[in-house]
């Protein structure tokens, strides 16, 4: 990405996601814009969201934004008209990083506890007698 993409993409994602907790995140809940990709053309921006929901079904939410996309980027375009030509269009993605990070952890953990690594393992390399 180009510096000016990366701005870009900083600034919708400071921008989104004060639009999104302000006027679509339900109580008791926490959405959070994790990352932004902007194309280079500056036509579409890709926002990747993480909704925190405990007790609650998180598919609601993001159909919810999804519905209301057009609102969310005309508001969008309110805060930045001023420093790009054209806003461009929102698509809105459901960061699953940290779901994946867990499971990775949870199979660390099950290879760990049924024996594959062994922690003289870990230390390979390393002469035991220093």
């Amino acid at each position: 990405m180009s510096f000016r993409t990366e701005k870009l993409a900083s600034v919708i994602k400071k921008d989104v996601g004060e639009i999104l907790q302000k006027d679509y995140q339900p109580s008791g809940t926490f959405i959070t814009v994790t990352q932004v990709r902007v194309t280079d053309d500056l036509s579409i921006a890709k926002v990747y969201l993480s909704v925190f929901a405990p007790g609650q079904d998180e598919e609601p939410i993001y159909r919810h934004i999804d519905t209301h996309q057009h609102e969310i980027r005309y508001k969008l375009a309110a805060k930045i008209k001023n420093q790009v030509r054209r806003i461009p269009e929102l698509l809105f993605f459901h960061d699953d990083t940290a779901e994946y990070v867990n499971k990775i952890e949870r199979l660390f953990d099950k290879v760990k506890s049924q024996g594959g690594l062994d922690e003289s393992e870990d230390n390979r390399g390393e002469d035991p007698s220093q």
